[in-house]
């Protein structure tokens, strides 16, 4: 071989017709990974690498008569060798060149294209369930919802939707789609049994999991591992129903494909958790406010390490609940009147814990009103995070009174256990009540019969003239003069009006009934 073959850039191997290799250059024995002085006078099939064909080695021995070029994959180098096979004379020069690197950016390429055609797929399957949970007026139709959607696509085998039994933390299917097989059945059977599956650890954790091979992990059952193996099934996720603190229930999603569940879909289907979760939720207050009959809960909380009952013990006070609106982030901007000095109370509650935020909003020669933000670890915290509705609550030396409502759907005991579990405190009275039903008409003319003239007539004035609207279409003056008045007369109907109508709403004590529970 002459020296510019033998420092080409390329590996260039002579053989003979019969096979026997001839000669090598560096490229070529770089390449093929063999010692140049081991090489020489062997034969084609010792010397080159064995690919899925052979085609090389296959060539010789015998007459090759016409140029030949395949590009194959070598797995015991783990490279795409392109070689082409030129016959000249009494010999046959081969020109190997190295095409991994093209190769596998091609595979790479090819990959990311498939992982952005599945993620279209998917976000457009995850923005439908999405849309549909928004409508979703109940339990059994959010359930159904994720289940149809998922365990019909054509990415996913099926699906099931589970939610904790009623009275109990175990978890029971609700609804099921796709080609359930017999994995769904041991499933089941699992769930009545002391055995975890990784739907019930996905609902301890609050966080999705994922076994990306069914029948060789030991954290599944291996009834289910064997029902999966044989319905073809190779990975799984597990999507925890979450809204605040709490999960109630799970999602289990089934796959062919050992890897299906790719970081970014955990992360979406997380959000589907979220979703459903808060879905959930809202079915459960919407159940609250429509349901002819309530159920009420008295608790009465002994608990002096509380911050609202160690405040009423430490300064000898009495205050009650006025309202409270929920937060983001689980905790409760609670609003209290007291019958003392509130800076008093202000002061010893900013000491307490599960007690932030503090401040006086009004302060009155015999008591107040406080605003403090109250964290998830109080029992109103853990009340209200649990869809139902807090009545009233009264404080005083070494005890407090919360009173809630409840829809007739719910699990009485779970309520109850989340504030007698965790604090020192009891459920002191129970009862189921009817609720008396308004008529539109005669909710405006009770809202008419509490406003006077004049502040009826600011807010109907402001209403027509867009003043509510942002931006506003009319100012203050405006209006004022339109109705003859002056602008500060005005402003102050319209804040009476609107002080009356927003008490009629939000005031605990426009519709509270009577005297205390049996």
């Amino acid at each position: 071989m002459n020296d510019q073959l033998e420092h080409a850039p390329i590996g260039i191997l002579e053989v003979d017709p019969d096979g026997t290799v001839t000669g090598i250059n560096e490229s070529g024995c770089e390449l093929l990974e063999v010692d140049p002085e081991s090489v020489d006078r062997r034969t084609i099939e010792d010397v080159f690498p064995r690919s899925v064909d052979d085609t090389v080695p296959n060539a010789f021995p015998g007459p090759i008569s016409d140029e030949l070029s395949v590009e194959e994959y070598y797995p015991e180098l783990d490279r795409w060798f392109d070689v082409s096979l030129v016959p000249a004379g009494d010999r046959v020069t081969l020109y190997v060149r190295d095409r991994t690197a093209q190769r596998r950016t091609e595979r790479t390429s090819d990959r990311l294209r498939d992982d952005l055609d599945r993620l279209v797929v998917i976000n457009e399957l995850i923005s439908d369930i999405l849309g549909e949970l928004v409508d979703a007026s109940t339990r059994e139709e959010i359930a159904t919802t994720i289940c149809e959607r998922l365990g019909r696509s054509d990415i996913y085998e099926f699906a099931w939707f589970g939610e904790r039994k009623l009275g109990d933390d175990r978890i029971v299917v609700r609804a099921a789609a796709g080609t359930t097989g017999r994995t769904l059945e041991q499933i089941t059977d699992h769930l009545d049994q002391s055995a975890t599956i990784p739907e019930e650890r996905a609902v301890e954790s609050a966080r999705p999991t994922v076994v990306e091979s069914l029948s060789e992990d030991s954290s599944v059952p291996e009834s289910v591992r064997r029902a999966a193996f044989a319905d073809g099934l190779q990975s799984l996720l597990a999507i925890p129903l979450t809204y605040g603190s709490n999960v109630y229930g799970t999602v289990g999603v089934y796959a062919a494909d050992r890897d299906a569940f790719s970081q970014r879909e955990r992360a979406s289907f997380a959000t589907v958790g979220e979703m459903a979760g808060f879905a959930v939720n809202a079915t459960r207050h919407r159940n609250l406010l429509l349901s002819d009959t309530v159920v009420e809960l008295a608790f009465e909380i002994s608990d002096v390490d509380t911050p609202l009952v160690a405040v009423a013990t430490d300064l000898d006070v009495s205050f009650s609940f006025d309202g409270l609106v929920p937060q983001n982030d689980e905790r409760l901007l609670c609003y209290l009147s007291v019958d003392d000095e509130p800076l008093q109370v202000v002061d010893s509650l900013s000491a307490k814990d599960g007690a932030e935020r503090v401040r006086v909003v009004t302060d009155y020669d015999d008591g107040g009103t406080v605003e403090v933000t109250l964290t998830a670890e109080t029992p109103l915290g853990r009340l209200s995070t649990r869809g139902v509705s807090v009545r009233s609550a009264e404080y005083e030396p070494g005890s407090g009174e919360i009173i809630v409502e409840l829809s007739p759907e719910e699990d009485v005991r779970r309520i109850a256990d989340v504030v007698t579990t965790a604090f020192d405190a009891t459920v002191i009275a129970k009862r189921e009540r009817e609720r008396s039903i308004t008529t539109a008409r005669e909710f405006r003319d009770e809202l008419r019969d509490r406003l006077t003239d004049h502040q009826e007539n600011a807010l109907r004035a402001a209403f027509f003239a867009d003043y509510f609207e942002s931006p506003r279409e009319s100012s203050a003056e405006e209006v004022a003069d339109a109705l003859g008045i002056t602008g500060p007369t005005l402003l102050y109907h319209l804040r009476a009006g609107q002080r009356k109508l927003l008490a009629s709403f939000f005031d605990p004590e426009s519709d509270k009934t009577a005297g205390k529970l049996d």
